[in-house]
């Protein structure tokens, strides 16, 4: 890829303007949402104080965070998920397997994967418990019932759920509204994308009740061939209030089918067939034709149920409770070539001309099963001096994974429909406690002390889908693991009287258990160890009328890290091994400046160095046999640039006209720990304009938005995913001959999306 001459200018001037904004005195408001950090210093009230007590931090909590309000995060819905929505905020990298945005997405923060990055809704764990990840393309849309989103870089809070490595994102669904309303959300834009929305609300009903639904339709026939979603997704809610009570029942899932595009292309596939190249479901037919599998799709439906009440008791505490469920049923079917029979149950075959056949074409369901269950509970006290909450989940998982095969060519034999040939079981519990106290020591000086207990027991058992040949059928499973963690967290918070400045310091610990995937597709000889992370971080924020400032360092000192080696599983996941000891350490800088009424600027700049520091590659023969080493010595972690930044010229015109030039650039990351050049992503900048026009002079219209928005403004050709690998074979003369291979994510070129929003 290629950075155009703009595109350039533009990066240089990220970089530059944190020294031209120091030497401005204009103000903003300590209350404006600047990008980059908080500038919340409100009082907490009854409705905000459910939220805190779930591991949200204010402007007195020593950690470094961003909040999204649902003013923001409306500006940029127009049917891309979640990650793409958070992408101007500090350290964030998105990745899109479509190439635009919709359908399989994920996100980065501070170069650690989305298996490392902690989320709740409403104090909820979304994390899958046995991979860690959230998988966002099962719940669509999910931003357009989203009341703002609190993104805590580092360890965070204790909060529920997975262990925070790299950030923790606590979103909170929006709250009843007292007023009936209907709101109409459309939006069409290249590649047939689309997101169509509708939200209703009974406002209060009986001084005490209310309800609120949404549902939406999106889909993409995605920039990658082929890699089309059709998308649909709901939430409900019925809440009852009365005075300091709060009850809540919501319910919020989707329904996905997403044609494969996690393959990637290589380099020279992307030269042969063009950067909208798709390999993902490629055979050969029976008259010699390249073809592609038209079902080579991702089916899911997940379904989250949240029960939350919130009661005061008395004038200095309050308590939360919350029950949830979440269901999850789908499979993804596969063409897949030449496969070896017994390696799904088959036995060989004799065909027509005497041959026996090992191997032939067929095509397999992966099939997941999911149940995942518990409660968590709080109790908030608030005084002049502490503000402190003692709390603690205990939840449970079970998930069921099973492979069938739905066709085999020319098959001569017995085959029963969808036979079965793998099944397996993965039970985990999950329980902690915490108590978190921020105190008040003296003017402007508060101190956190925050003290979490965690305990896992987690099994696989059954068989796996890898063939074991040692013994003649599939790889046994018998995994069972118990883990007892204590992560604590100190810190200091000084802020000046007048409120313009305000510093902070914070150490903690975290832990963090092995994923299912670091279990099943790890070297057999090489189990997977828990990781420890020791965060260190020292921020400072200055706050003036037109200008906010900040800076914040952070060193972040692994044990046993896993970090990803740039390859991938058979079913598409990333391969990870731990690594005796790394750091990732940087500087994030971010800045605001609002010099009038109808211009604003947002900015921030993450600097980092991101390193294993002594590093052996295992090169491997046949998956995970006779292994040749490497010892590299210190080595970049993959997938971890040393810049990043975010750029944002808003301008606020006349009669509700709005535009927003918006630019992230992402430097330059390694596939793979060895930091070889060849296997990498190029840095890349892209910048999207962004119009609006809202009026609500339209008799019976509450409120009319017209936006239009064009992606990718400056035609930037980019590749923000892919993988990496190296094996060897040994040659007739007995070399051994190390090969390397690569795939990337191309993204889209110049496209546009344009929206209308109505309520009533």
């Amino acid at each position: 890829m290629t950075i155009t001459r703009i595109q350039h200018v533009t990066a240089a001037l990220l970089f530059s303007v944190v020294t031209i904004n120091s030497a401005n005195r204009a103000e903003i408001h300590p209350t404006t949402d600047s990008i980059g950090f908080d500038t919340t210093r409100l009082a907490v009230s009854l409705k905000e104080v459910e939220f805190t007590a779930n591991g949200r931090a204010t402007s007195t909590t020593p950690v470094a965070f961003t909040n999204l309000t649902a003013k923001k995060i409306s500006e940029v819905n127009d049917g891309r998920d979640l990650p793409y929505l958070m992408q101007m905020t500090p350290g964030v990298i998105t990745t899109s397997d479509a190439g635009n945005g919709i359908g399989y997405t994920s996100m980065r923060v501070r170069g650690s994967d989305g298996s490392r990055i902690n989320v709740t809704a409403n104090g909820i764990p979304v994390n899958d418990p046995e991979s860690h990840n959230v998988y966002w393309v099962n719940m669509p849309d999910l931003a357009s019932s989203v009341r703002d989103v609190q993104i805590q870089r580092g360890v965070g809070l204790s909060t529920n759920g997975a262990g925070a490595f790299g950030a923790s994102v606590n979103m909170a669904t929006s709250v009843p509204s007292s007023d009936p309303y209907t709101a109409i959300d459309a939006s069409y834009g290249s590649y047939n994308s689309y997101k169509a929305t509708l939200r209703l609300g009974t406002g209060l009903l009986h001084d005490h009740w209310s309800a609120d639904f949404r549902l939406s339709k999106l889909g993409s026939d995605g920039y990658i061939e082929r890699a089309k979603s059709n998308l649909w997704s709901y939430f409900g809610q019925i809440a009852y209030e009365n005075v300091g009570t709060r009850l809540r029942f919501l319910s919020f899932g989707g329904k996905q089918k997403t044609y494969m595009a996690w393959d990637y292309a290589s380099a020279d596939e992307m030269a042969e067939y063009g950067r909208r190249y798709n390999p993902c479901g490629k055979y050969t037919d029976s008259e010699g034709n390249t073809a592609y599998y038209q079902n080579q799709n991702d089916n899911y439906t997940q379904y989250h149920f949240h029960l939350l009440l919130g009661q005061r008791l008395g004038d200095k505490w309050y308590m939360n409770a919350g029950l949830h469920y979440t269901k999850g049923d789908g499979y993804y079917e596969q063409y897949k070539t030449s496969r070896t029979l017994i390696e799904y149950g088959l036995q060989p075959f004799e065909d027509s001309e005497g041959n026996i056949v090992k191997k032939q074409d067929l095509v397999r369901l992966k099939n997941m099963s999911n149940g995942f269950g518990g409660g968590v509970m709080s109790f908030n006290y608030n005084s002049n001096l502490i503000q402190a909450v003692i709390g603690g989940a205990v939840n449970h998982f079970k998930g069921n994974h099973f492979g069938q095969v739905a066709w085999v060519r020319n098959y001569i034999g017995t085959i029963d429909p969808l036979q079965e040939y793998y099944r397996n079981t993965g039970d985990k519990t999950d329980a902690n406690i915490y108590a978190r106290a921020n105190v008040h020591i003296f003017s402007g000086l508060s101190g956190l002390a925050d003290m979490q207990y965690r305990h896992i027991g987690y099994s696989i058992n059954g068989v796996s889908d890898t063939y074991d040949y040692s013994i003649g059928g599939m790889q046994q499973l018998d995994i069972d693991r118990h883990y007892n963690f204590f992560n604590p967290k100190i810190g200091l918070n000084y802020a000046t009287a007048d409120g313009r400045n305000r510093v902070f310091a914070s150490w903690s610990v975290a832990h963090k258990e092995p994923t299912r995937d670091n279990f099943i597709d790890c070297d057999p000889d090489k189990t997977p160890r828990p990781e420890r992370l020791m965060d260190y971080e020292l921020g400072w924020q200055l706050y003036l009328s037109n200008l906010t400032l900040g800076a914040n360092l952070y060193f972040m000192d692994y044990k046993d890290q896993l970090v990803a080696t740039g390859q991938l599983s058979d079913t598409g996941n990333a391969i990870s091994v731990n690594v005796p000891s790394s750091y990732r350490t940087g500087i994030e800088l971010q800045a605001g400046l609002k010099p009038a009424r109808w211009f604003d600027w947002e900015l921030s700049v993450s600097l980092s160095r991101n390193r294993i520091k002594n590093f052996t590659e295992y090169i491997y023969e046949d998956e995970w046999t006779n292994p040749i080493a490497f010892d590299l010595g210190s080595t970049p972690i993959a997938f971890s640039p040393d810049a990043t930044a975010a750029n944002a010229f808003n301008f606020h015109l006349l009669n509700g006209i709005d535009a927003t030039l918006a630019t992230r650039y992402i430097g330059k990351q390694y596939l793979t720990n060895t930091g070889s050049n060849e296997q990498s992503l190029k840095a890349y900048c892209v910048s999207d304009l962004r119009l609006s026009y809202t009026t609500n002079t339209i008799p019976s219209v509450k409120e009319l938005k017209i936006g239009f928005t064009i992606y990718n403004l400056f035609n930037a050709i980019y590749e923000n995913n892919g993988y990496a690998g190296a094996g060897y074979y040994v040659d007739s003369e007995g070399s051994k001959v190390i090969y390397r291979y690569s795939g990337y994510a191309a993204q889209a070129p110049t496209n546009i999306m344009a929206s209308i929003a109505l309520k009533f």
